[in-house]
């Protein structure tokens, strides 16, 4: 399955999620890939900041032919995962059209909720030519017990996609794995934000 996060609003937090779920994949026994489809290179860049082995390659591939280019790749993973571009069409669409299932981020806030129309445009328009295609939201960065973080489920349901069961809190644990090159599941494997990548992911593979 190739995963896309998309979202055409920038600091949604893609990258921490693109990495978080390659590595549950991984970690999971799948033979995964991340590609790092932003021409920012943050996921490159967290691969960089890896001292020990990686658990899954890193290629950047920030161009609009990435849904001819993948094919090839695709053949030797059961999973790609791509980090999406922020602001970039032409990049966003070919992402799209080498995607299986398009995660689409949104953080609890109204203009995050209003922003998603963009992207929600353009998988429409793709869709047209993959008839397969899945797209959902998930929530990200959510801070427990607040209205916005509540609130932001139900504006969403006034768009065409479902919304993922799992929600991604707004957790310390992100920035500092990220910070050494690790994922929150081999920072802190107990912990409620490695639960919740575990369930994102599983509910993922289950979709």
């Amino acid at each position: 399955m190739i995963i896309a996060i998309l979202n055409q609003k920038g600091g949604v937090g893609k990258t921490t999620l693109s990495v978080n779920l390659a590595a549950g994949l991984a970690l999971a026994g799948k033979r995964t890939l991340l590609v790092d489809a932003d021409p920012q290179g943050s996921a490159m860049d967290w691969q960089a900041a890896r001292t020990g082995e990686s658990l899954f390659p890193v290629v950047g591939i920030a161009k609009p032919t990435l849904h001819k280019d993948l094919p090839g790749l695709a053949e030797s993973y059961e999973h790609i995962v791509i980090d999406g571009p922020p602001r970039d069409k032409d990049l966003a669409k070919s992402a799209i059209m080498a995607a299986d299932c398009v995660l689409i981020p949104v953080q609890p806030s109204p203009y995050d909720v209003w922003a998603a129309e963009e992207i929600i445009k353009l998988i429409q328009e793709t869709a047209l030519f993959k008839e397969k295609l899945k797209a959902l939201f998930v929530i990200n960065r959510k801070i427990g017990n607040t209205a916005i973080g509540r609130d932001v489920a139900g504006a969403l349901k006034d768009y065409p996609f479902p919304l993922a069961a799992t929600t991604i809190g707004q957790r310390v644990v992100f920035a500092e794995s990220a910070a050494t090159g690790l994922s929150v599941l081999e920072a802190e494997p107990k912990g409620a934000a490695a639960r919740e990548i575990r369930s994102l992911v599983q509910e993922l593979l289950e979709s």
